[in-house]
């Protein structure tokens, strides 16, 4: 199987030439562990930006691997590839796939790839927001920002969708940014190891909650911020929201603090107020 977008047809072709051209593909290597089979690389084409993720088989040994410690191998690009297209049928933004291909039976050697469009002049949260505890942005700024994660997280999850990497460095802010609704877009992205069921299971809702929470640490949120996601994300008055998913809250809370013990200094810039 082999889909190819028009803007890049000149390039790739089609069939066996389009794999031919895939692998012959040059730029510059943003990963390509040795012995994994994958490559991640940045191209320019008609002068707009590309990345490519190709596999070529992740091995019977790494299969066994995951499956041991109960996870679920990424055998290629086919789980990016349905992930952006659920968050598109969910109105998330997220990265525009232009060419995707898939070949071989065998799980272990089956080679893929995903050719996504480069979302340029965008910023990760992670760096947006690493100086609002000395600096803090405006009221309305922070809370537009707030507002987007916590919608986005919950259109996931209540979809049956969980992340699995969910920090806020995989969110990409389009610069320069707006707070209108209609104007702020941030853009999920790293979804490679998405999962996609019927219904979300409350574990993976806490994995990625937690993450979220971890990884907003250090930017000098709130109680009150974080007061505001939850009802934001529950749909559901405050009041009503810590009521029916107390447990829940508590959980994500406790697995964020295992996070920050492996990581104490994600602790520093925690806002009191």
């Amino acid at each position: 199987m082999i889909w190819v977008a028009d803007e890049l047809a000149d390039l790739l072709g089609s069939g066996d030439d389009a794999w031919r051209r895939v692998s012959a593909l040059q730029g510059e290597v943003f990963r390509a562990p040795p012995g994994s089979g994958r490559r991640t690389v940045r191209f320019e084409h008609a002068g707009r930006g590309y990345f490519l993720k190709q596999h070529d088989g992740v091995g019977w040994a790494e299969i066994v691997k995951n499956l041991l410690t109960l996870k679920l191998p990424v055998l290629g690009a086919r789980n990016e590839w349905r992930a952006i297209r659920r968050l598109h049928e969910l109105g998330i933004e997220t990265m525009q796939a232009v060419a995707y291909g898939e070949r071989g039976a065998n799980p272990a050697r089956r080679q893929s790839f995903v050719i996504t469009r480069e979302l340029a002049g965008t910023v990760s949260l992670e760096d947006h927001c690493r100086d609002w505890a000395l600096r803090p942005p405006t009221f309305t700024h922070k809370q537009s920002l707030l507002r987007r994660v916590a919608e986005m997280a919950a259109a996931l999850h209540d979809n049956g969708v969980n992340h699995r990497d969910l920090y806020i460095c995989h969110f990409l802010l389009q610069q320069p940014w707006q707070d209108a609704a209609d104007a702020l877009h941030l853009y999920l992205i790293d979804l490679h190891r998405v999962q996609i069921r019927a219904a979300t299971p409350p574990r993976w809702r806490v994995k990625d909650l937690a993450a979220l929470h971890y990884s907003s640490l250090a930017i000098g949120l709130t109680w009150r911020d974080l007061l505001r996601f939850v009802r934001i994300y529950s749909g559901r008055p405050l009041a009503q929201a810590l009521r029916d998913d107390a447990a829940m809250w508590r959980e994500v809370l406790a697995r964020s603090k295992r996070l920050q013990q492996r990581d104490p200094e994600a602790e520093r810039g925690r806002g009191d107020a």
